[in-house]
């Protein structure tokens, strides 16, 4: 299947329970492969598979994500789950392909890509202060760190497909954009001021984190538009040196090349 061309009408918005079914599915390949990662981490790399310059083989990036055909990598409990799976991989990457190839101008529009992220900072905050104790050894990722690092997984391990272009003003678009992204990959170090999902919760993340995913959402934006306009990169030709007349004929005849492949 070719995930890079979206028909709006061959798929649905994934449900709340269909990503929890998503994080069923992880939980249960994590009991096989401990390295496989959550949803959020998920959704970051499938972002920018999804902007990257050219499309990258399924096998090739699941292999990458989820160990899947490594000797010692995840394996589905059957045949059903891995069927599940792969529909609604399907359903979600033409939803993301899908809304950021919309023409929107404000992140509050609906057609906007919305990364599927939490607010881990926000839920431990909501527990009672019994469970928070329990909790304060563990550190907590930030508002969509997860997200921004499965991102910035999917560049370096394709780092062709993300080498920047001589074009100068579109490399340095193309580097401010990444740049973005990373910055999301650090600690929300500033204080909390606001709740991102409940308008009475406890506050979790803070203005400027808010501001900073606000511009990584447009610098997605940004990726996949400048590569899909620069275009897949073309494999340079080197044409084979042609031995001179009176030389050895390549072939190995022992006849020089001029009475040998050289005459015809």
């Amino acid at each position: 299947m070719n995930l890079s061309i979206v028909d709006p009408n061959a798929f649905q918005p994934l449900s709340p329970q269909e990503f929890d079914e998503l994080d069923d599915i992880l939980d249960d390949l994590r009991t096989r492969f401990d390295e496989t990662p959550q949803w959020e981490f998920c959704e970051g790399v499938m972002a920018a598979l999804i902007c990257c310059r050219q499309p990258i083989d399924q096998e090739d990036y699941f292999e990458v994500l989820l160990g899947l055909g490594l000797p010692e990598g995840a394996t589905f409990s059957s045949e059903a789950q891995s069927a599940r799976f792969m529909a609604l991989w399907t359903r979600r990457w033409q939803e993301v392909a899908h809304a950021l190839d919309a023409e929107v101008e404000q992140l509050d529009d609906e057609a906007t890509y919305q990364p599927e992220v939490m607010d881990v900072r926000g839920a431990v905050a909501s527990l009672s202060s019994e469970e928070r104790a329990a909790m304060a050894d563990e550190a907590l990722p930030s508002f969509a760190q997860v997200w921004a690092l499965g991102f910035m997984y999917a560049v370096e391990n394709w780092p062709d497909e993300w080498a920047l272009p001589r074009d100068k003003e579109a490399a340095q678009w193309i580097d401010e954009a990444l740049q973005s992204i990373v910055a999301m990959t650090e600690d929300d170090a500033d204080e909390p001021t606001l709740s991102v999902f409940s308008e009475d919760g406890p506050p979790s993340v803070s203005t400027q984190r808010l501001d900073a995913f606000g511009a990584a959402i447009w610098a997605v934006y940004d990726l996949r538009q400048l590569w899909r306009q620069i275009g897949p990169r073309i494999e340079t030709v080197r044409k084979a040196e042609t031995p001179g007349r009176n030389d050895p004929c390549h072939c190995g005849s022992g006849k020089k090349y001029k009475k040998c492949h050289g005459a015809t």
